[in-house]
């Protein structure tokens, strides 16, 4: 209920962050086409962002004759948490790794890389379907796209802010006027710039608690927290001798993060580290007594 909470909590931040910025450069005017345009990007991003993100990838629509051990895993932890079957694709690729993506349970997609099947046994590929599908039942790719979305946004209005206020701040003939448009204008800047950077920060703590959300909820579905425990293990190593190529905005949509950056900090991860996400899954196996 607190992470829940969280979420609600950091999305509504994000909200206001956006509205403020509109406000900032045209008023109640300003604040109105903010909300209207960040509608516009949210009903763009809720209808079409599974179709983008699917063919970004090159993922292949997989039967069940083609792999029928997959379909079983998938079958049955669907059975299992009450959801409906979703579509399976593959991602030719030797980098191990997965992805949901859909606006909602009755129209979800999940991507699994050729890696990922040659590297994980049965058990640990049950870790990582139930981690997704727990995605899928929470909205999480929803969540994580409005987030997403919201904060890119911000981020542009942010630098139309910063434009405006630059080419606007020297409208007065007066050195004195000049002189105080000059700090109202480096005030102005700085604030739209820590404001859109707070925007980022706060999408991928968004992010980053999903994903703790989802390795619980996965653990549940799959009955066994070790499973993805381990699963995460291999994934991480071999992730680290061979990163997936993947498009920064939709590196949170991956279970493990594809982008291996030797010196990123925690704090600007779109992933909460894997040693964490490992150590609670542990711990989740001894309450259960496993």
């Amino acid at each position: 209920m607190m992470k829940w909470f969280k979420t609600t909590l950091l999305m509504a931040i994000l909200t206001a962050l956006f509205i403020w910025i509109g406000h900032l450069i045209g008023g109640k005017e300003g604040a109105l086409v903010a909300l209207i345009f960040a509608g516009l990007m949210n009903f763009i991003a809720y209808w079409f962002s599974d179709k983008i993100v699917l063919t970004m990838y090159r993922a292949k629509e997989i039967k069940e004759h083609e792999l029928p051990g997959l379909y079983r895993i998938v079958r049955e932890l669907c059975q299992r948490g009450n959801l409906p079957m979703p579509r399976l694709y593959l991602i030719d690729t030797d980098s191990p790794n997965a992805f949901a993506t859909g606006r909602n349970p009755q129209n979800a997609a999940v991507a699994v890389t050729k890696g990922l099947l040659k590297l994980l046994d049965e058990s640990e590929i049950k870790g990582v379907i139930g981690h997704e599908l727990s995605h899928i039942k929470n909205r999480d790719i929803l969540i994580s796209t409005i987030a997403a979305t919201l904060a890119g946004a911000l981020s542009y209005l942010a630098m139309m802010a910063r434009w405006s206020l630059f080419l606007g701040g020297f409208g007065e003939s007066s050195e004195n006027n000049r002189g105080g448009n000059i700090f109202g204008l480096l005030g102005l800047i700085i604030f739209t710039t820590l404001a859109a950077f707070a925007a980022m920060l706060i999408q991928l703590a968004i992010s980053r608690t999903r994903e703790y959300l989802a390795d619980e909820g996965g653990a549940k579905l799959c009955g066994n927290p070790r499973f993805l425990a381990r699963a995460l293990a291999k994934l991480d190593a071999f992730a680290k001798r061979l990163p997936l190529e993947v498009n920064p905005a939709t590196s949170h949509m991956f279970i493990v993060n594809p982008l291996r950056a030797k010196d990123i900090l925690t704090l600007f991860s779109t992933h909460p580290p894997i040693e964490e996400r490992i150590r609670r899954l542990e711990m989740m196996a001894r309450r259960m007594g496993i």
